[in-house]
């Protein structure tokens, strides 16, 4: 199916009331069905002649690892991710209703930025994914699940829409579950990303550290990526992630840490959480090269 096609599917979203900023299209897909083959991939409508889209892979979390046709829509239907894109593409901003989570002065900054480089976006691909925690060997199924993502996932995405080719222009992140499962196939395929966030990750304390050793062995040996770890200041994993981001600077590893306002909630994710992680990888799509300096 081209690029721009799927009027009925687009039509569905209008319908409920999303915005039409974003092409969507569901991908049915070759692969394992104990791990996926289906993807929502959501392309903006918006293109210049000569543009390629970047792409941004994300996993979503426990709550919908039981239906796939749930999973695909998670963070479309669930976390703000179509409204957090509209709100970045039309700003300024305004305070989501009701607001929680969102300070004036940081939104204020958001405008402030947008204002200076306006948000381009880039094509969200949102394949399900199981609770690996249930499958035979966890780290076997991430093996695959990063296999599939570079054999069949991204040159289905590229097939869907003028995406680039480099690995600066694709990101990997995920929630919860998917944070975990975004860092474990960005461990085994560094070479395939320029960047990889984590969203409120389910890792543990224990093993954050861990995660900082393997992290610095990737860029090591793919060169420098963008890092991106972000929690809320009332999630339960948050001495995880702040154990992680400690060791990450101890081993002189660049990255970026922001610690929010909110729960570990869908509250959280539609008011400031999924809008924060999309700015964060357009800026670092519209720089092109990863963070020189130590981040924290």
């Amino acid at each position: 199916m081209p690029f721009g096609s799927a009027p009925g599917v687009a039509r569905a979203e209008e319908a409920r009331g999303e915005p039409p900023d974003l092409t969507p299209v569901e991908l049915a897909l070759e692969g394992d069905p104990k791990l996926s083959r289906s993807a929502m991939v959501l392309v903006p409508r918006e293109r210049r002649a000569d543009e390629r889209f970047p792409i941004l892979l994300l996993f979503h979390g426990l709550g919908e690892t039981g239906d796939p046709k749930i999973g695909v829509r998670a963070w479309a239907d669930r976390y703000g991710l179509v409204t957090a894109d509209a709100r970045l593409r039309h700003a300024p901003l305004s305070l989501a209703k009701p607001n929680r989570y969102v300070s004036e002065d940081r939104l204020a900054r958001i405008n402030g930025e947008l204002g200076a480089s306006p948000y381009r976006g880039a094509v969200l691909v949102c394949p399900f994914t199981p609770n690996i925690h249930k499958l035979p060997s966890e780290a076997q199924a991430l093996d695959r699940l990063a296999e599939w993502t570079e054999s069949t996932l991204l040159p289905a995405v590229r097939a869907q829409a003028p995406c680039r080719e480099d690995p600066g222009g694709v990101s990997i992140d995920g929630c919860s579950l998917g944070g975990y499962m975004a860092l474990g196939v960005f461990l085994r395929k560094p070479e395939l990303f320029g960047a990889v966030g984590s969203v409120q990750p389910a890792i543990g304390e224990k093993i954050a550290p861990l995660y900082a050793d393997l992290l610095k062995h990737a860029v090591e040996k793919a060169g420098p990526r963008s890092i991106h770890i972000e929690t809320s200041s009332w999630d339960p994993e948050l001495p995880s992630h702040q154990a992680l981001s400690e060791r990450l600077r101890a081993l002189r590893v660049p990255h970026d840490y922001t610690v929010l306002p909110g729960g570990h909630d869908q509250i959280f994710l539609k008011e400031i959480g999924t809008l924060e992680m999309l700015l964060w990888h357009d800026r670092r799509f519209a720089e092109g090269r990863a963070p020189q300096a130590p981040g924290g």
